[in-house]
């Protein structure tokens, strides 16, 4: 029994993944188990790099196709409409409607930005109370408003249709510029939080005076060809 013990060779394969056996070598006492490591094979990253390319290429291909479609449908259903339809004027309504929302735009604003900068306002000027800075605010509250003359000037000058116009324009763009200024004030440097909101402030401030003025403007004149 022992000497078939011996004479026996004895082949074990492990049941992993991955792992070849080798073949044993046949000696009397023992036997010989090789293992090959499991190498992963690198040639499968350009099929997928190449899979995912022609999977982009057909998606974009399928968006274009779409597209067309819809406009080919589009342009089917617009032949096949009744003339009432298109005899409608369409690019009038949609320039009525775009003026009816910049209208409630302008109105919401001018109710809300008078209470949003007396608050904002309020919470500057504690600032610089807590910072004994007080005596230093006026300073770019002037520098603010004399900024504002010189810029709505220069918009007269550059565009005099703006003299006769039913909105003043120059006097909004300068306002939502200075207000873009203003709002990242606590992210300033510690000067910056003292100088530039308040800044901002004195070109708002002769801004808002500007604009009470304008809307002012119309009534006089009616009322000074009413007298005549």
């Amino acid at each position: 029994m022992s000497q078939l013990l011996s004479s026996t060779s004895v082949c074990f394969q492990p049941p992993l993944l991955g792992f070849k056996g080798t073949s044993c070598s046949v000696e009397k006492r023992g036997c010989c188990l090789g293992l090959k490591p499991f190498r992963a094979s690198q040639k499968t990253w350009p099929k997928i790099s190449c899979a995912m390319n022609m999977s982009a290429h057909q998606s974009d291909d399928d968006r274009k196709i779409q597209l067309a479609q819809l406009i080919d449908k589009a342009r089917k259903l617009w032949d096949s409409s009744p003339e009432p339809v298109k005899n409608f004027p369409w690019n009038t309504t949609l320039g009525n409607f775009i003026q009816l929302v910049l209208d409630l735009t302008l109105a919401v604003v001018k109710y809300l930005a008078v209470p949003v900068f007396a608050v904002t306002c309020i919470s500057e000027l504690s600032y610089c109370a807590h910072q004994r800075k007080l005596f230093v605010v006026p300073i770019p509250v002037l520098l603010g408003a004399a900024v504002a003359g010189i810029l709505k000037d220069t918009a007269l000058e550059l565009s005099p249709r703006l003299r006769d116009a039913q909105v003043p324009w120059h006097l909004i763009a300068i306002a939502i510029v200075f207000t873009l200024i203003k709002l990242p004030g606590p992210y300033y440097p510690y000067w910056g939080r003292i100088l530039i909101p308040h800044f901002a402030n004195g070109v708002l401030l002769r801004a808002l005076w500007f604009a009470i003025f304008w809307n002012r403007r119309p009534k006089v004149l009616k009322m000074t060809d009413s007298d005549s």
